[in-house]
């Protein structure tokens, strides 16, 4: 488990997952890290939160 994305330069994962208020809100492979480093977590945020309205 790490926030750290200098730690995962190091290892590749396999898998990535993406924890928000004790549920797994998106998984994917090292890509998704990558991702994360660039834009951030608003993104997943407002992804969950229209979820949340729809269901």
């Amino acid at each position: 488990v790490t926030h750290y994305q200098r730690l995962l330069a190091y290892i590749n994962p396999a898998f990535v997952h993406v924890l928000s208020d004790g549920k797994i809100v998106k998984s994917g492979d090292d890509s998704l890290a990558h991702e994360l480093e660039a834009q951030g977590y608003a993104w997943l945020q407002k992804a969950q939160a229209e979820d949340e309205l729809e269901g």
